[in-house]
């Protein structure tokens, strides 16, 4: 399927509270008529989890095949879905090392929900002040903070 004309800004991020420990992932999707901030939490869970859920869930809003573009803080999820993930396919999974990839149930996702669109993949320095940036490590904060209140 051909992506259509329409354009899309996802903007993501994934925070944790120790590293495993609880996280929480947000995303704001643009489009020339809306504005949709999402967010989530995992109780057990490591920072690059959640850095790889927000996208997750970010695509599986998408309607349509779009041109979206990706917007991250982190160089693991840009570098890995933009480099290494072909390597790591190569090599049945494995990293350079020989080791499992982590994550891998994630990327396969990332990548199946990639297909019907065009995207290109874009980092920006975190904690700069950049302002969908610093609004998407607000609602991961706060996903993190409501749901341990609700747990104790």
């Amino acid at each position: 399927m051909k992506p259509s004309d329409a354009k899309v800004e996802i903007y993501t991020d994934g925070a944790c509270r120790g590293n495993p420990g609880p996280g929480g992932w947000a995303a704001i999707i643009k489009t020339r008529d809306s504005v949709k901030e999402l967010w989530g939490f995992e109780p057990q869970t490591t920072n690059n989890r959640m850095e790889l859920t927000a996208v997750i869930e970010a695509l599986k809003r998408l309607r349509s095949p779009s041109k979206v573009s990706i917007y991250t803080d982190s160089r693991y999820l840009k570098e890995g879905v933009t480099s290494w993930i072909i390597k790591w396919q190569m090599n049945g999974w494995k990293t350079s090392t020989g080791t499992p990839v982590k994550n891998r149930d994630l990327w396969e996702l990332i990548l199946k929900l990639s297909e019907p669109h065009q995207i290109e993949w874009h980092w920006i320095k975190g904690h700069n002040n950049h302002p969908e940036n610093t609004r998407c490590d607000t609602l991961a904060q706060e996903a993190i903070e409501k749901s341990l209140r609700r747990m104790k």
